[in-house]
């Protein structure tokens, strides 16, 4: 039995055709101890972050904040360090208190219009000792030298509820993005792993 879309063949009994895109990773950065911010550039310690994929994705798994705070990212181009890039997004999640409390909003408080602060990923993620944020975050093309960069983001946070939130929006610069820089919005990052991947058309 095979699975056949316009005319290709995607799937033949249960094994999927390497044609679809591979997903190779670039780098694992995992905290040793607590650090203020967690980078990749282009060019640094096995970054690739340019036209080698057009698209690269991140995934983060367990990060815990010294303090509750937002897990957020910002992008900067060329040799720039001031991470202030303009961005528009959209936010909105999902969420499932402990207490059976049920809710679905959009998050005006977390989107942007134009804006260049760090774009929030999630609601504040709690400090105990058994809470943090797991997600993933996709860019799209950065190295275009003439489309603005879009991006979408899932991720997950627990602050004695569940809190699912699906982030999108696009970076307004045509120049190619060459770093990226993960922080909570106040305090330290404490501990968590952080793994950049590469995607290829095919």
């Amino acid at each position: 039995m095979a699975i056949i879309s316009d005319g290709t063949t995607i799937a033949d009994a249960g094994a999927f055709s390497s044609s679809l895109g591979s997903m190779i990773l670039i780098k694992t950065i995992t905290l040793g101890s607590a650090a203020a911010t967690i980078d990749f550039l282009n060019g640094a310690s096995d970054v690739v972050f340019d036209g080698t994929y057009p698209t690269y994705k991140f995934v983060f798994t367990n990060m815990h904040p010294a303090s509750e705070s937002y897990f957020t990212f910002q992008v900067d181009v060329g040799t720039g360090t001031s991470y202030a890039q303009t961005i528009t997004s959209s936010v909105f999640k999902g969420e499932h208190a402990e207490s059976g409390a049920t809710g679905m909003s959009y998050r005006a408080t977390d989107d942007q219009a134009q804006g260049t602060a760090f774009q929030r990923l999630g609601s504040p993620c709690g400090d105990d000792a058994d809470e943090s944020f797991c997600g993933e975050l996709q860019i799209f093309a950065p190295s275009s030298g003439t489309f603005v960069k879009h991006f979408i983001g899932k991720t997950n946070t627990v602050r004695a509820e569940i809190q699912n939130y699906y982030i999108a929006g696009y970076v307004n610069t045509t120049t190619a993005l060459t770093r990226i820089r993960f922080k909570f919005s106040s305090g330290n990052i404490d501990a968590g792993t952080i793994k950049m991947y590469g995607i290829k058309d095919s």
